[in-house]
């Protein structure tokens, strides 16, 4: 098994040639979507995405809207684990509006440099990204209202800490959203593939040992507020969209990748599926 510290350089590296790909905003080389799932279906009204830079939205690798179901209010303070490109901030500021604040976290340089070309061409003044891990934060403890995130915590090598990091930095009465992929029963083939951990499945958990985290964490009234679980066809887009870029082009599509979506996508049809998990730090 791989230490965390490298597993966490090869998924920031996965997504900075994901970032730098330069594909056109809605087509890849592998067939229909860019990496990650479609953001007009992953629970993004049209309406959001028509506000934001192309950019944004081009480079959105999230499995849904963390802020869909959210009560966020003006003058809250949001921060977004793995913010990536930026759309979640973008979405976020203008809900908490010019007396709130959105902080993001992201490990890798290439998509802090996107995230912060997508705020200045928004030209938002509340939003600001930080560059850290998102098993130790640099938020300071006790300061956040809201903590959402999109995608990112199945590819934490170190998923305890990570709960713990969102139940530190959440003022008491603070809430999390966050949309992720889980799974049940993968093969053990599967999560030993280096390929298919920076794709979020050879790391992902499943939404049991999710809930179960979280409440270990100390957070309460933790739940799933919805489900989308992928259909066939939807489980080999986001396969092959997700297979990290390779030698037979610039993302990768050849004979072997398409050899691993055939091989894995009968074995785990009905077991990858993405959730949105809501929880509350105690008030005291």
């Amino acid at each position: 098994m791989k230490q965390a510290d490298e597993i966490r350089r090869d998924v920031s590296e996965a997504y900075s040639r994901a970032v730098n790909a330069e594909l056109p905003p809605s087509s890849s080389c592998c067939g229909g979507s860019h990496k990650g799932v479609a953001v007009q279906s992953a629970g993004y009204s049209k309406e959001e995405l028509g506000a934001l830079p192309a950019e944004a939205v081009a480079n959105a690798f999230g499995c849904g809207n963390p802020l869909a179901f959210g009560e966020v209010r003006p003058g809250d303070v949001v921060v977004d684990l793995g913010s990536g490109a930026g759309i979640d901030l973008l979405i976020a500021s203008r809900k908490v509006g010019p007396t709130g604040r959105v902080i993001g976290v992201d490990m890798t340089e290439d998509m802090i440099a996107k995230a912060r070309e997508n705020i200045r061409a928004a030209g938002l003044l509340n939003v600001e990204v930080r560059k850290g891990i998102i098993e130790a934060l640099p938020v300071d403890a006790e300061s956040v209202d809201w903590v959402i995130s999109n995608c990112v915590i199945n590819l934490s090598p170190e998923k305890p800490r990570v709960f713990r990091e969102i139940a530190r930095v959440l003022r008491p009465g603070g809430r999390m959203l966050v949309s992720d992929i889980v799974v049940e029963s993968l093969p053990d083939w599967v999560r030993r593939d280096a390929r298919l951990y920076s794709s979020c499945v050879a790391g992902a958990i499943s939404e049991v040992e999710y809930l179960n985290g979280l409440g270990e964490a100390g957070l309460v009234e933790v739940e799933v507020c919805a489900r989308h679980v992928y259909d066939k066809g939807q489980l080999r887009a986001f396969l092959t969209s997700e297979l990290p870029t390779g030698e037979a082009g610039a993302c990768g599509c050849g004979g072997a990748d398409r050899d691993l979506v055939d091989k894995l996508a009968p074995l785990v049809e009905g077991k990858i599926w993405s959730a949105q998990f809501h929880a509350r730090k105690a008030k005291r």
